[in-house]
């Protein structure tokens, strides 16, 4: 990547930050941390180096006469060994702002000027100290810009150069050659500046783009692993041991309690056909996939599609990781249900108009016939047709409106008149039970006389009428096998249910009881529930299912929670 295209893919704070030129000689390096560490780095280097010249000269100085150079080298390099040690705590280390000038001053400037001096300052023993010089131009184009490290190789090359015009005055020959050495020198530390400043940049970038390239990476992890744990569907990631590595909540429903608990993949309850599509993945390298049945014990089990693939192939350098898909059976059923509403909602509009037409036949011809009939008895017919031919239309247009999910469906219903409830409903029980002539098995209760609830007529009859279809449809026979209670949920909410006695509902069936297209027979069409459910989230109800205890009797109660309000100086009744 080109330093322009570089740039351009920093975040826009970055941007900004490396185009603002702050205060002192600023660091091309952005990462504060990184600067720390080689900064620490160079000091202590720096303090080793301080050590190594002071004992060096502290040996010459012991070795020779006592008065042959004196101790001013020695004392150069003890006072240059302080100024390391205090600068190792130096509070202008680069940071965010790079390397301030105080601090350039303090340390490299401190270095070329303390070499200097020990290059210049006569001795009775020859001593080089030209290599010292490529310390503070290294440390300066390493940390700071290339303008930084070409300063600090021009003040060594001055240093240097005045150096040998003031160090030898033995003869012209001699301080030639100490001028030309000095300009080689100092050619080599440009270079040295120029080389190592463009190395440094190339590992800045390089680890700049490897920190973003990392924290892309954990961002992608955790994407992952929100997808994952969301996931209908179970995930687990096995190695060939068959070890849990990873498992989403889905498919910690399934396990059973010892395989939670010990992290191996059980045996036990039908979980060995997993355990052997696993083993078989990993022998083949290939994908594998099948329906088991597993269960944990004391529950019914249940069908689940397992689908197996290998992440990383098992070798002898790495262990292989299997990823296993679960899928529940009834999920997928029920999945099929949803997409089969869906296409009788596509199909329902052309239907609607095949069935309105002869809706609005039959209509017609029983008006024109009631208008000739004179007989009370053929009076009472014309009647009984217009009338269920009216309620087969408003079936016919509420289908309609919970296949096409109609958006103004619940803005109608909240216009809906107010009922009473008990008034209402026993209304609609004295006609139920007329027509089913269900004599002594259903008992009534009703607790809220007074009680309004803002619902359609038409709607509260269907559900009314499709709970006690199914009671009188499930219930035994005897004297008291359904019960119909309403009663009051505080001061904002009512409750009807409808209640039978009879053998509890199994818990896979209980699952999907308000799906559109699912039921236990064979010859219902599985959308009864489903529409009570529709009408109810119309006005703001809910309808729902629990087992109930009346007396000594259990049995299956379904329920309907509806908004409503008491008329002003009302008591509600006593709930039953």
């Amino acid at each position: 990547m080109s330093q322009p295209e570089y740039a351009n893919s920093l975040p826009t704070a970055e941007r900004w930050r490396s185009t603002q030129t702050p205060r002192g000689l600023v660091s091309d390096l952005s990462h504060p941390p990184s600067q720390l560490r080689l900064w620490q780095t160079f000091m202590w280097w720096r303090v080793g180096i301080a050590l190594v010249v002071l004992g060096l000269q502290l040996v010459a100085w012991a070795t020779q006469t006592p008065h042959a150079d004196g101790l001013l080298r020695p004392v150069v390099s003890a006072v240059h060994l302080l100024l390391c040690l205090l600068s190792l705590r130096w509070p202008a280390a680069p940071g965010d702002q790079g390397l301030r000038t105080s601090a350039w001053f303090v340390t490299m400037g401190t270095d070329v000027l303390v070499f200097a001096a020990l290059q210049t300052l006569p001795s009775s023993v020859a001593q080089n100290y030209t290599p010292l010089f490529a310390l503070p131009v290294l440390m300066a184009a390493t940390i700071g810009p290339l303008r930084l490290g070409l300063g600090t190789a021009a003040l060594a090359t001055l240093c240097l150069l005045g150096g040998a015009w003031w160090g030898d005055q033995d003869g012209a020959q001699h301080t030639t050659s100490q001028l030309l050495q000095a300009g080689l020198t100092s050619t080599g530390l440009f270079v040295l500046a120029t080389l190592v400043h463009q190395l440094a940049q190339r590992v800045s970038r390089e680890q700049q783009y490897a920190q973003r390239s990392q924290s892309a990476a954990r961002m992608q992890q955790q994407v992952s692993e929100l997808v994952i744990q969301d996931m209908a569907e179970g995930v687990m990631v096995l190695d060939n041991q068959s070890r849990i590595r990873t498992i989403n909540p889905a498919a910690l429903q399934l396990l059973p309690d010892q395989g939670q608990s010990s992290g191996l993949l059980p045996i036990a309850g039908g979980w060995q056909g997993v355990a052997s599509l696993v083993q078989q993945t990993f022998r083949s390298g290939e994908s594998h996939q099948g329906m088991i049945n597993v269960g944990q014990p004391g529950q019914t089990s249940q069908l689940i599609a397992v689908r197996c693939r290998l992440a990383v192939p098992a070798d002898q350098e790495q262990a292989g990781l299997c990823v296993v898909f679960l899928s529940d059976q009834r999920e997928i059923e029920a999945r099929i249900r949803t997409e089969k509403l869906a296409s009788m909602g596509r199909m329902s509009a052309a239907v609607a108009h095949e069935i309105r037409n002869p809706l609005t036949a039959i209509t017609q011809a029983n008006a024109l016939l009631d208008e000739e009939v004179t007989g009370p008895g053929h009076q009472r017919l014309t009647r009984m047709i217009g009338q269920n031919a009216q309620r087969l239309s408003r079936i016919v247009d509420d289908i309609l409106n919970v296949a096409r999910l109609s958006p103004d469906a619940r803005e109608k219903a909240s216009h809906a008149p107010e009922l009473r409830l008990d008034d209402y409903t026993r209304e609609v029980v004295s006609e139920w039970t007329q027509q089913n002539r269900i004599g002594s098995r259903l008992k009534q209760h009703f607790h809220a006389s007074q009680t309004l609830v803002r619902f359609d007529p038409e709607h509260l009859r269907r559900i009314l009428v499709n709970l006690l279809d199914n009671a009188h449809k499930h219930a035994p026979k005897g004297d008291g096998a359904i019960h119909l209670i309403t009663q009051t949920e505080g001061d904002h909410q009512a409750r009807l249910s409808v209640w039978s006695e009879g053998l509890p509902i199994d818990a896979g069936v209980r699952k999907h009881l308000f799906e559109p297209f699912f039921s236990s027979e064979s010859r219902s069409s599985g959308l009864g529930l489903y529409l009570c459910r529709e009408l109810c989230e119309r006005h703001d109800a809910q309808i729902g299912y629990r087992r109930l205890r009346i007396g000594e009797r259990e049995g299956n109660e379904f329920f309907v929670l509806m908004n409503s309000h008491q008329p002003s100086g009302f008591a509600p009744d006593a709930a039953a």
